[in-house]
């Protein structure tokens, strides 16, 4: 079985994980894995695993990209390509438009992946076309229900993402050179129970919110501390002030942390006390949930998109309303005072990703 999947470029993120982890469990069963994007920092990951890299820029909103729907149709014919798998707008246009030049009978059969609630609109339309179509998580299966009820149930099934569960497990712990570098960059928060929110950011990820309950608990409790760890937005450096600012009128400057982008974010979530979810917009999946829970943390996090998905499935004591920061601050207090273990069974893995889309890849493939 030949799969070729299409996305705009391999540089880190959600999309692109995704796709380097199914090429590589294709490579592992003795399938063929093709990947059309742009070049980017995971192309050495992705061909280190038996997968091949052709370079497209599929992804480049430019009238120049419809000459590569010809080349995009050679590729089909050329590699005997049994299945594609668009997973992002316009190179799902591109590839949509090459496998119509194809004679029917010499069509691969076509798959779509919606990983986020798109703009309701014709060009959007173009994620729901595949014979199957996988949503990341139910909240995005009930938007394609409501945004797009031509799209026959047989059609639609959830894959939700996951993690890897050799790196993500409740037995990981941060080495002790870890814990002698934190000490030493971050003397504040030694004796200190961690509020952990991961979110880069803007606006919408919930930093005033998180910071709103950080003065609430921190009225109660002085044995906290706050960490904000995420990088802001290249076009809105000055949002990280605006948040500083706010510490400072909430009399929490002492008690909060800016962290910025870390690369160690799995060390901190294993060594917080509770990591936070409270974006004001519901997220399609909530990736950094998922991490915390498998890490054995506790998660508060608002009920609603992915995040409240998962948290009535894995943590249902982590569940607030969306944006009640009197709720966020007392279940914090809580769980602080009367802890509730995390189950060490976590259903969000990668390797359950990897095994349900094997399994719709067989099943088109099989047939006709």
């Amino acid at each position: 079985m030949t799969v070729l999947q299409l996305l705009p470029e391999l540089e880190v993120g959600g999309v692109e994980r995704g796709t380097v982890e199914i090429a590589r469990a294709l490579s592992a069963a003795g399938h063929r894995a093709l990947v059309v994007s742009a070049p980017g920092r995971l192309v050495g990951e992705l061909t280190a695993c038996g997968a091949e890299h052709i370079a497209l820029d599929v992804g480049a909103k430019r009238l120049a990209g419809l000459a590569h729907v010809a080349r995009l149709a050679r590729l089909y014919r050329e590699h005997a390509v049994d299945i594609v798998h668009a997973r992002s707008r316009l190179p799902a246009w591109l590839g949509r438009l090459a496998w119509r030049r194809l004679p029917a009978a010499a069509r691969p059969h076509w798959v779509t992946t919606v990983h986020g609630p798109y703009t309701v609109n014709a060009y959007s339309a173009v994620m729901v076309s595949g014979e199957r179509v996988i949503a990341i998580s139910e909240f995005i299966r009930d938007y394609i229900r409501a945004n797009y009820p031509r799209v026959e149930p047989g059609r639609l099934t959830v894959i939700p993402r996951g993690v890897d569960a050799t790196r993500y497990h409740a037995g990981f712990s941060p080495t002790a050179a870890w814990h002698e570098r934190v000490a030493a960059e971050c003397p504040q928060l030694a004796g200190k129970r961690l509020l952990v929110l991961p979110a880069r950011l803007t606006r919408w990820k919930g930093q005033e919110d998180f910071l709103a309950m950080v003065a609430r608990v921190r009225a109660v409790r002085d044995d906290v501390h706050a960490l904000v760890i995420g990088g802001a937005h290249a076009k809105k450096p000055g949002y990280r002030a605006e948040l500083e600012t706010l510490t400072a009128r909430l009399g929490i400057a002492g008690a909060v942390s800016f962290l910025g982008h870390r690369d160690d974010l799995r060390e901190w979530l294993a060594h917080a006390a509770i990591a936070y979810s409270l974006t004001d917009a519901p997220e399609a999946f909530g990736r950094t949930t998922v991490e915390a829970l498998a890490l054995g943390t506790p998660v508060i996090g608002y009920d609603h998109g992915g995040t409240g998905e998962i948290l009535a499935r894995v943590y249902p004591a982590g569940r607030v309303r969306h944006r009640d920061v009197e709720a966020a601050a007392a279940r914090t207090l809580d769980l602080l005072a009367h802890p509730v273990a995390v189950p060490r069974d976590q259903p969000y893995t990668v390797a359950a990703l990897q095994q349900a889309t094997l399994a719709l890849y067989a099943e088109l493939a099989s047939s006709p």
